[in-house]
């Protein structure tokens, strides 16, 4: 009986999200007030399809791991951290397969000027270890019941595929999450002396077509996408590279300024007509 009255919950909600939406797009006066701005909307759109994402959708892939190896000193260390910036790691000894634990910076820290050898041995935490297929909303939970920040997702041979954090999953609903050492974010919307405009790839859609005028084709607006990374990821068909030229067929030119394996942080938008501008 919960079970159904969630769906019919949820069934609501999408109705009220799309009903906003579709009313917006056709130009009505007065659509129906579901009571959320634009931001609130794509917020509670990443819950509700948060059901269809696993650990593989959300984590940090093998490749892109920044883990330590067990041997390291205390100076080894320290400059591991001050270049890579985590305040996590996991650690191994002969490759990264061989997982031995996990360390916290605040741990490693606390070792300078303390008498004897230095061990990260000593340090070791047990990590979470989770399959691909989990839930994201079940790891979510059992990370919270673990207490522990850090995940490592391995295959059915043991052999790790990848590192999920409870950053990772927060993000997934809020988007990214800035922390104090960040850089401090830049202004989401610059316009430049050359047309051109910078903007953060958080921008809403709605956003950008205020500026832009109707962009998104109606295939791109029944595959719900509500951010410019959104956008420019599903006309890559995958998550493009700093520097990468994405076009749209409007003629609209999305150059990638910012960029990580997972997502588009930051982009040049130049518009139909323009001179082309040299790749940063």
């Amino acid at each position: 009986m919960r079970k159904r009255e969630a769906e019919s919950v949820r069934d609501r909600v999408e109705e009220l999200i799309e009903s906003r939406e579709h009313a917006h797009r056709d130009g009505e006066d007065q659509p129906p007030d579901t009571g959320l701005d634009p931001h609130e909307r794509a917020l509670l759109r990443n819950v509700l399809t948060l059901r269809g994402k696993n650990a593989y959708d959300v984590m940090v892939p093998r490749a892109d791991i920044m883990a330590m190896p067990i041997d390291l000193t205390l100076d080894q260390a320290i400059t591991f951290i001050q270049h890579d910036g985590h305040s996590r790691y996991p650690v191994y000894r002969d490759n990264l397969d061989d997982i031995l634990g996990m360390v916290h910076i605040k741990d490693v820290f606390a070792a300078v000027g303390r008498d004897g050898p230095f061990s990260l041995q000593a340090m070791l935490r047990r990590p979470l270890l989770v399959v691909p297929t989990v839930p994201v909303l079940d790891l979510l939970l059992q990370m919270r019941q673990a207490r522990v920040h850090l995940a490592l997702v391995v295959d059915e041979y043991g052999g790790i595929d990848g590192l999920v954090t409870i950053e990772d999953l927060v993000e997934t609903i809020t988007g990214d999450i800035a922390d104090e050492h960040d850089e401090i974010a830049a202004p989401q919307i610059i316009e430049r002396p050359d047309g051109t405009i910078e903007m953060d790839a958080r921008t809403p859609v709605e956003d950008f077509e205020e500026k832009f005028g109707p962009v998104l084709t109606d295939e791109e607006r029944g595959a719900d996408i509500d951010t410019v990374a959104g956008l420019v990821t599903t006309l890559a068909g995958r998550v493009p590279a700093k520097g990468e030229l994405v076009s749209h067929p409007s003629g609209l030119e999305f150059r990638v300024l910012e960029a990580d394996v997972r997502r588009v942080r930051r982009v040049r938008v130049k518009r139909p007509g323009m001179q082309a501008q040299a790749a940063e």
